[in-house]
């Protein structure tokens, strides 16, 4: 995971806002040395959260990034990513593309973090899981059979290719327009990197414009 550093960002005072001019590129966020192609429709903005459930540093940021995503304008779209880097990270991936394909995955997105960092569960085990999901609605019998899915195993293998394609060594990260990485390390903080990532999104538009 990476390293979360707790000093103020350089040159950006948390009471001021950051903008697209004040940000340093390689001292703020990073640029992919290839752009990835987003999965969003045409003149949106995508944004991908890169997390893993049981991350602590990923648990950490969800209110700071929830309070913001709720701030977006309408041509911003906020894709989650579950990491994928073998044994329970591929697990808890698995079960939060279950949950996509059951239709319950925002429903219980927070619970199943709050589950693990909260109640100590480890989640892992498909009859756990099945009885978690079972609180939302569907059957222990249809959310092992999401689990199990082709569908759904597709889904874990396809971001596992798109998270090699960010060269994602950890997380939380939050990357914009395919292009702009944004770590903790980066962004000085978990709490600035919301702050970082919608300057970077105004960044977005300005190219855009020109």
């Amino acid at each position: 995971m990476f390293k979360t550093l707790l000093t103020a960002l350089v040159g950006l005072g948390l009471s001021t806002a950051a903008t697209a001019t004040t940000l340093v590129e390689g001292e703020h966020y990073e640029v992919l040395p290839e752009a990835v192609e987003t999965r969003v429709d045409d003149g949106q903005i995508e944004i991908t959260e890169a997390f893993w459930y049981g991350c602590p540093h990923c648990y950490n940021l969800q209110g700071s990034v929830s309070e913001w995503y709720e701030t977006l304008d309408d041509d911003v779209t906020v894709v989650h990513m579950p990491a994928t880097m073998g044994g329970d990270w591929n697990k808890h991936a698995t079960a939060f593309y279950a949950a996509e394909e059951l239709g319950i995955r925002e429903q219980l997105h927070a619970d199943f973090f709050d589950a693990i960092h909260q109640d100590g569960r480890q989640l892992t085990e498909t009859d756990d899981v099945a009885a978690f999901f079972s609180d939302y609605g569907v059957s222990e019998e249809e959310a092992t059979n999401a689990l199990g899915s082709f569908a759904v195993k597709s889904q874990v293998n396809q971001a596992n290719a798109r998270m090699r394609a960010m060269r994602l060594m950890g997380v939380p990260a939050l990357v914009v327009d395919g292009r702009y990485l944004v770590s903790p390390s980066s962004a000085g903080s978990l709490a600035n990197m919301p702050q970082i990532a919608d300057a970077l999104v105004e960044k977005v538009r300005e190219e855009r414009a020109n």
